[in-house]
């Protein structure tokens, strides 16, 4: 009989500890600002002076020649890329049939 009440506080001591500040969890662990500040400058670099030329960052070089030689590479693989669609194998199929008939397939 004395397990009764300690069955009725089960289910609110659950609740209050889920509801309990310590209990919740953030991607930003509760410090630090939640975004960057917007500082008015395009990615938050300042204009250079007139003459000046900005210095890349080290990943940038490699960054350009991966993606565009990747492209090119792309394409280039696109443009020799062999016929499979099905409309023109059935084309070849049928004029390969109609030449083993003796049929013409050439129209003038």
């Amino acid at each position: 009989m004395s397990s009764a009440p300690l069955i009725r506080t089960l289910p609110k001591r659950g609740v209050a500890r889920a509801l309990a500040p310590s209990a919740r969890r953030y991607a930003s662990h509760g410090h630090g600002p939640q975004y960057n500040e917007p500082s008015g400058w395009l990615f938050g670099e300042k204009p250079l002076p007139n003459g000046q030329k900005r210095k890349r960052a080290d990943w940038e070089t490699p960054w350009y020649i991966g993606m565009y030689g990747a492209m090119g590479l792309a394409g280039l693989l696109l443009y020799y890329k062999p016929d499979t669609s099905i409309h023109n194998w059935a084309l070849e199929e049928a004029k390969t049939r109609m030449e083993a008939r003796g049929e013409k397939t050439e129209y003038p």
